[in-house]
């Protein structure tokens, strides 16, 4: 259920969120299941492409060798070569899709933008940064616009439910056709809007997820949690999730050379200037294993704090600031099922990460894994 169909005259969201997530089962959104054959489910982020005019929108922060004809072509023919490589299951756009204010016209950009991946006919999610609103559509316009494109899975927003920002919404991952869990999701992957400015006039800076989100996200892991620890066939643990969003958490300060992996080239973890407490509100859900943003583009890392491990996926499009020299990336991450002694698919045994770099030979880098199953 990537959101629930409410309506003001019935009972209140935790228990329409019970009620549901007992009653039906999870069946995948969008046909998102396990793949049969290596049971695996891969998505790959891709942050910060800043996209705008294409062809006419030039390169920066790149080689003088690389400057001649370097456009936003470049973006687009690294991620077609990406989906190509990795050929993954989900590909989410983890905001700042486009950069709005060079963007002569919002939602041509944002077609172009994504136009790979509806190619190659891959479901697709995507959440907002800062940058995507600032050109011809507002932010809810933006989101509107995206949800109304081919293969989309992103929703605008629970129905029914009060709630701050543009896509906020959960999409449900099926266990392997065929075995007890294919009704159930066995992966669950939250996605919030985390903001572009602060409004509060005392407060300074970038955005953060309200309490409204919080409260939403609280009742939906706790739903998905009832239907898979409660619901049959049984399980011991509740399903792992993964959380995507924009902007990083102010916890993404927490981390030195010495307790992550990658790269931490910023100044500063450009997060709001408060702490809104979504990073206690994921630990106390207890569900999600992995947290990925953009927003600085020259960071790349991934680090554990309190058990859940804080991932940047690094700079994608190449309209986008980085650094000359150092190559535009995407991360991909892959879940891995655990094979029973009778060789049928169970539930998820590990989550494992690695980044592509758009070299000559789209290296991959940076290759662990971010949680496994005790």
């Amino acid at each position: 259920m990537a959101h629930l169909r409410l309506r003001s005259s019935l009972p209140p969201l935790p228990l329409i969120l019970l009620l549901v997530f007992f009653v039906a089962a999870g069946k995948g959104d969008g046909g998102l299941r396990f793949r049969q054959e290596s049971g695996t489910f891969k998505v790959l982020q891709v942050a910060d492409m800043h996209y705008a005019d294409g062809r006419s929108t030039r390169c920066r922060d790149v080689l003088p060798a690389q400057r001649p004809g370097c456009s936003d072509l470049n973006t687009t023919a690294f991620l077609y070569r990406l989906l190509r490589a990795e050929d993954p299951d989900l590909v989410v756009f983890t905001g700042d899709n486009i950069f709005g204010e060079d963007s002569t016209d919002a939602a041509k950009s944002m077609d172009a933008a994504i136009a790979p991946a509806i190619a190659m006919k891959l479901p697709w999610a995507a959440v907002l940064g800062n940058h995507d609103q600032e050109g011809t559509l507002s932010r809810e316009g933006v989101m509107r616009h995206l949800v109304g494109m081919k293969n989309t899975l992103a929703r605008f927003n629970p129905e029914g439910v009060e709630i701050d920002g543009y896509g906020n919404y959960n999409l449900e991952v099926a266990g392997v056709e065929g075995t007890p869990l294919a009704n159930k999701s066995v992966l669950n992957l939250y996605f919030l809007d985390s903001g572009d400015y602060s409004t509060v006039p005392s407060i300074r800076g970038y955005g953060w997820i309200k309490a409204s989100q919080e409260a939403w996200f609280k009742q939906t892991s706790s739903g998905l949690q009832q239907n898979y620890t409660g619901g049959q066939p049984r399980q011991k643990e509740p399903a792992p999730g993964l959380a995507y969003f924009h902007i990083p958490l102010p916890e993404f300060n927490n981390f030195t050379a010495s307790n992550f992996t990658g790269v931490k080239q910023e100044k500063g973890i450009s997060s709001a200037s408060i702490n809104s407490g979504f990073f206690n509100t994921m630990v106390e859900a207890g569900d999600v294993k992995a947290a990925f943003v953009g927003h600085d583009h020259l960071n790349d890392f991934c680090g554990k704090l309190t058990g859940i491990q804080l991932c940047y996926a690094g700079g994608f499009g190449y309209h986008a600031y980085g650094m000359a020299g150092w190559s535009r990336r995407a991360r991909v991450v892959s879940v891995q099922l655990e094979k029973a002694a009778s060789g049928e698919w169970q539930g998820v045994k590990s989550i494992n990460t690695w980044k592509r770099l758009d070299d000559q030979r789209l290296t991959t880098t940076d290759s662990e894994v971010l949680w496994n199953k005790l």
